[in-house]
């Protein structure tokens, strides 16, 4: 017994079979190692989610829970109809609930068919928004478009009159300016020392001497109409 088995161990075909059964299970070994080592890498809520094994939903088909909705003690939300085509869905006819009852209203179906209309349009109806939302668009920029040719047609005026504008207040200030040096000037002169512009005297100075130009300019402007109806009668005998 011993002969045939040392000569059955010996043989090749033995050996080979031998080695193939341990590299199998060396490959299965290492597989299983490997998928644990993985596993426990996993968050924890993908294995909680992997582990998760629901316990069964026991249905008392023979005999289900049927609401008295003529009791007062009955809660309000087990007379709706949600809870009873909740209760049809899941006990079927042994519920006690026609199915016949479980269709919607004509109110109801109207109501639903609005909400479809409303959030659901037809293809149609949507390419006709579309259409008309677009055209709105075109139209609001063809107004914008025309409101800036026009304004750039106003460009060219407007720019002059900014330049005018600012080249008459350049103007205006070097004439203040001008005022501003003469009358100090004749403040000097008249006083025989600077003054100081803020000050009272040489604001009361300022105030006569406008009070005098003003003053001229009103006789200047008398002798030109004196003038002027002076010439009027000899003009008349000369074209006579």
């Amino acid at each position: 017994m011993s002969l045939k088995r040392l000569s059955w161990h010996g043989s090749p075909r033995s050996s080979n079979m031998a080695a193939s059964i341990l590299s199998r299970r060396t490959a299965v070994l290492f597989d299983i190692t490997k998928l644990n080592s993985q596993i426990n890498f996993l968050p924890a809520v993908v294995q909680q989610i992997a582990n998760y094994n629901p316990r069964p939903l026991w249905l008392n088909i023979k005999n289900p829970y049927i609401p008295d909705k003529s009791n007062e003690k009955t809660p309000d939300w087990q007379k709706t109809d949600k809870y009873d085509r909740k209760r049809f869905g899941r006990y079927g006819q042994a519920s006690g609930v026609d199915p016949a009852q479980l269709w919607p209203s004509h109110a109801q179906l109207e109501e639903m068919i609005g909400e479809e209309r409303e959030w659901h349009p037809p293809l149609q109806v949507m390419l006709g928004n579309i259409a008309a939302k677009e055209k709105e668009r075109t139209a609001k920029r063809m107004e914008r478009e025309k409101i800036i040719a026009a304004n750039m047609a106003k460009m060219p005026k407007m720019i002059a009159d900014w330049k005018k504008q600012k080249q008459e207040t350049k103007q205006k200030q070097k004439e203040e300016k001008v005022k501003r040096e003469r009358l100090l000037a004749e403040a000097t002169e008249r006083f025989g020392h600077a003054v100081d512009p803020r000050s009272a005297k040489f604001k009361e100075m300022v105030a006569e001497i406008e009070k005098e130009e003003k003053k001229k300019r009103k006789l200047l402007k008398r002798k030109k109409r004196e003038d002027d109806a002076g010439l009027s009668p000899a003009a008349a005998e000369s074209s006579q």
